[in-house]
């Protein structure tokens, strides 16, 4: 049996004759951003990017999330995502679990993780310390069947043995962890997920058994965030940022944000050569709703016009005493 090694950018040059896919490429930030799904409301999520978030709240909590990026760019970006979490009590110590499941078309990739997430807690100077670990899947897919390769390409011939001709598709475990220090005014977290940096093989049985390879590169996050109430008022400032790097390349944002009476917050954000932000959002009750609009400052510009992401997220208040440790609050009188 042969082996065909396809690493992601000749697979990219694929999906560039296809769909102006060197807007994709245009943005230094982009070989790194789309490993994992880029959010710009990323402090609201943080659980996606670090298992050390697991159960450092006082809450269930459920979070549905949606993004489509640079509008108007054929088979850009599109992400979904669905985090859960809760802590518990287990041998009298405070721990956290929780799951993620994220699913992202890009060209003609498709990807999808799924993991299961757990975290120990311990309580150090008027804060918690965190220690998470996260074990799941990673499952990648290529639209073969769609590859089109103009006569007049300059990376690839149209019978080119690196391009696979039909949907192949390949899955392998991975694993993520974090530390994360959480305080009543701040919050600082280091992760890196991928930390077995997997090499996903797909086969094409249509092609004398042909084995392509898909490698998902390390990544390393340091997130920081903080909540300051403004003195005699209604209103906290709530700036966060977030760096994250595969070793060679890096990229950075921050976001500035103002919440008043617990109730509608509002912010902007700006993504380092890459994009600025506005977002707003609403709590109800146990909802909250959050929506943002990223404009592009690469020249991904020229051809969209933003990217938009929404995120609802619903919690369910626990009670962690130890008496009544395991009831909660009804829904329907919280």
């Amino acid at each position: 049996m042969r082996t065909f090694p396809i690493h992601i950018e000749p697979l990219r040059a694929a999906v560039r004759a296809v769909a102006v896919m060197v807007c994709l490429l245009a943005s230094r930030n982009a070989a790194i951003a789309q490993t994992d799904a880029q959010l710009t409301q990323y402090w609201a999520m943080p659980t996606y990017y670090s298992p050390g978030f697991v159960g450092n709240s006082d809450y269930i909590r459920i979070t549905g999330a949606s993004r489509m990026q640079w509008v108007g760019i054929p088979k850009a970006p599109r992400a979904f995502l669905a985090l859960a979490d809760s802590p518990f009590k287990l041998f009298g110590k405070r721990v956290g679990a929780g799951v993620v499941v994220m699913q992202e078309s890009e060209g003609l990739y498709t990807s999808l993780n799924a993991a299961l997430q757990a975290a120990w807690k311990k309580r150090i100077m008027k804060g918690e310390l965190s220690v998470g670990v996260q074990f799941g899947l990673v499952s990648q897919s290529f639209k073969g069947s769609d590859a089109y390769i103009p006569d007049d390409d300059d990376y690839h011939e149209g019978n080119d043995d690196g391009i696979p001709r039909t949907d192949i598709n390949g899955t392998a475990i991975d694993f993520a962890a974090g530390v994360v220090y959480t305080h009543k005014l701040f919050w600082v977290s280091l992760s890196a997920t991928h930390l077995s940096a997997p090499t996903i093989t797909m086969k094409d049985k249509s092609q004398e058994e042909k084995q392509y390879e898909f490698e998902v590169p390390r990544l390393y996050y340091f997130m920081a965030g903080g909540n300051i109430p403004v003195k005699n008022t209604l209103f906290e400032v709530q700036p966060s940022m977030m760096l994250k790097t595969d070793g060679t390349m890096w990229t950075g944002e921050g976001t500035a944000r103002l919440r008043y009476n617990k109730f509608i917050s509002g912010g902007f954000g700006y993504r380092w050569k890459d994009a600025v932000s506005v977002m707003i959002g609403a709590e109800y009750k146990n909802f909250f709703l959050g929506y943002s609009y990223d404009y592009p400052v690469s020249k991904v510009a020229k051809a969209s016009s933003g990217s938009h992401e929404v995120f609802l997220r619903y919690n369910i208040k626990l009670n962690m005493g130890e008496k009544n440790k395991n009831k909660h609050k009804s829904i329907r009188i919280m």
